[in-house]
């Protein structure tokens, strides 16, 4: 049986875990942390949103950047401290506006097929993560945005998306707890929205159903070739003594890459380049405590194109709200007046909605300057990259794992049928880095 390591216990790497798994491959999963999805997986917006699939690399979101840079309240804000990487990351992210349209269609394409799977798997496996299959309501505030919202539109029908304009009446009657007068939207009734920390923990339990093994607390520092297979080093975090921390090695016939913002790191480790940056995301979860809260808390999933700002809800108690995006390295610190912005929001379109009682959270999305996700083989024979989804991990995992494990799969060489039935992920993404 052939074993394959995959670093990170985020989204990509549970559900990467899960398609080996099932094409009949020993799995050994290695995290830093003491559980899995403790990172980005942990409090994000909750969409699971083929309607968001717009890339980001567009003339007009590089002037709203410059506009918004002063002020510390805006959508989009850039730490403009010189640091190499991240100008490197700019630099690329402008040359690839000419792959907006294509990229934008396929992103389209990559999240309906990968709907699709999470659905089915978190049936198979009885995985409860809060899932609302209500769709996606996009509202604009003007005309201007509505019409640069068609413009969108018309690229994510392309893609295959059912999504349909609807106008401020039939806002009201999709969401009936919209009080504010909006110019129009787009409702995507096939989106949903889900708990991704609830379904990234209960797919590891059943990965480890399925025979994977977990290895938590993993500071990993080295990978070496060794032979036909890997080695990979690691100090054990769990020891109360940091001075007489314990190692551990671990053998593999392969290693997959799914970790994230570190993920850079580990590709520089193996000789590769993988130029992920770290954009950071806030969210709060507002804790629907009285019947007058929850009554007055929309149950369709919201995204206002001119706060930048998506909405859940997470069962009958819990709002998620999240937004911003912040260029400011691995800085991780939760900032107020990042926070602000996102409960002012909820208070000035649900005022009847108690927020005293509110979670803030910050994570580091792991973005390519094209905005799409790095699912390939890496140079050295037995390497392979599932990383960089970006705002999108949620989204896209489902689907980009199946990618990676038919890919592992042809890498061992096998002329007997899949173990398991094609899901039809087979194609490559354009314009991935």
């Amino acid at each position: 049986m052939t074993h394959i390591a995959i670093i990170g216990a985020g989204i990509t790497g549970v559900t990467t875990a899960y398609a080996l798994l099932e094409r009949g491959f020993e799995v050994t999963v290695l995290d830093k942390h003491r559980y899995a999805a403790m990172e980005t997986s942990f409090a994000n917006g909750g969409q699971l949103s083929a309607s968001n699939a717009e890339v980001w690399n567009s003339t007009a979101t590089i002037l709203k950047g410059l506009r918004w840079m002063f002020r510390r309240d805006a959508p989009l804000l850039m730490n403009p401290r010189p640091n190499w990487h991240k100008y490197s990351w700019m630099s690329e992210f402008v040359a690839n506006i000419g792959n907006y349209r294509a990229n934008t269609i396929e992103t389209t394409r990559l999240a309906i097929e990968a709907r699709k799977h999470l659905f089915e798997i978190a049936a198979r496996e009885g995985i409860d993560f809060d899932l609302e299959r209500r769709g996606i309501l996009h509202i604009y505030r003007d005309k201007a945005g509505f019409e640069s919202g068609l413009r969108v539109n018309a690229l994510l029908q392309e893609g295959g998306l059912d999504r349909r304009s609807v106008t401020p009446e039939e806002i009201r009657a999709i969401e009936p707890t919209l009080r504010k007068d909006y110019y129009g939207g787009f409702y995507t009734p096939s989106d949903a929205t889900g708990d991704i920390h609830k379904f990234t923990r209960g797919l590891a339990e059943a990965c480890k159903r399925r025979g994977a093994t977990f290895i938590h607390e993993a500071n990993i520092d080295s990978i070496a070739r060794v032979g036909s297979g890997f080695v990979i080093g690691w100090a054990d975090l769990s020891a109360s003594n940091a001075d007489a921390s314990p190692r551990g090695t671990l053998k593999a016939d392969g290693v997959v890459v799914c970790a994230g913002v570190a993920s850079r790191h580990f590709a520089a480790l193996l000789d590769e380049r993988v130029n992920v940056y770290p954009v950071k995301g806030y969210s709060i979860t507002v804790q629907l405590d009285t019947a007058e809260s929850r009554n007055a808390t929309p149950t369709v999933s919201l995204l206002d194109e001119a706060a930048k700002i998506v909405t859940s809800r997470l069962g009958a108690d819990r709002f998620r709200v999240a937004g911003t995006a912040e260029f400011n390295d691995f800085n991780r610190d939760i900032r107020a007046d990042r926070v602000q912005p996102l409960i002012d929001w909820v208070r000035s379109n649900f005022p009847a909605v108690e927020t005293s009682r509110v979670v803030p959270w910050a994570g580091l999305r792991p973005m390519m300057p094209n905005m799409m996700p790095v699912v390939r083989a890496g140079r050295i024979p037995g390497v392979f990259f599932n990383t960089g989804h970006g705002h999108l991990g949620w989204t896209l995992s489902a689907a980009t794992a199946q990618m990676i494990a038919q890919t592992i799969d042809g890498w061992r060489g096998l002329n007997a049928p899949p173990t398991v039935p094609s899901l039809g992920v087979e194609r490559e993404l354009r314009h991935a880095s």
